[in-house]
């Protein structure tokens, strides 16, 4: 099961876990009300897995690709790690499967604090559009990570501060709405 904290301020190595002490766990309904949902998926079936068929089905995600972050597979690997981490949003959903490895998706809770999320083998989470947000490997330096879109993929990122889009506008009035 996916296990998420509350991060401390250290700019140390971000692929450090960065708990706060005492820890200050994040629960699956914490990530619920700002709009992150998770799944567990059979990670070492997912070619023939009817759980992940139905998900794409229901949801529409009719584009995938693999992507493997290491040192040895992608290229510009230093480069494309340090563009994953800047804090960002998309327009769109970003839905990530995690087919082996680990790393972290750092989201940004509705008083701006950065919640960590741990993610490894079979793990699938949602993050909504307009959410900052932003990926690192962990200490394994390792993911292999299923990338779902709804029609063609759309890459752009738009670092922080990007309030202005209707995406982000839209993301607000959720947590507002959330908050009641």
């Amino acid at each position: 099961m996916v296990e998420a904290w509350y991060m401390d301020e250290s700019q140390e190595d971000q692929r450090a876990p960065h708990r706060l002490r005492p820890n200050r766990p994040v629960s699956l309904e914490q990530l619920r009300r700002i709009g992150v949902a998770y799944r567990k998926l059979d990670a070492d079936n997912y070619e023939t897995d009817p759980c992940l068929k139905e998900i794409r089905r229901a949801e529409n995600y009719s584009w995938m690709d693999i992507i493997t972050i290491h040192k040895d597979k992608l290229p510009n690997y230093e480069e494309k790690i340090k563009t994953f981490y800047e804090e960002h949003l998309h327009l769109d959903d970003e839905i990530r499967y995690i087919l082996d490895g680990s790393g972290y998706f750092d989201v940004r809770d509705k008083d701006d604090k950065w919640i960590r999320i741990s993610m490894e083998k079979g793990d699938m989470i949602t993050l909504p559009a307009g959410i900052y947000h932003r990926f690192t490997l962990d200490e394994n330096n390792y993911v292999k990570a299923m990338r779902l879109f709804v029609g063609e993929p759309v890459w752009t990122a738009y670092n922080r501060p990007a309030d202005d889009f209707p995406a982000r506008k839209q993301y607000m009035k959720f947590l507002a709405e959330e908050a009641l």
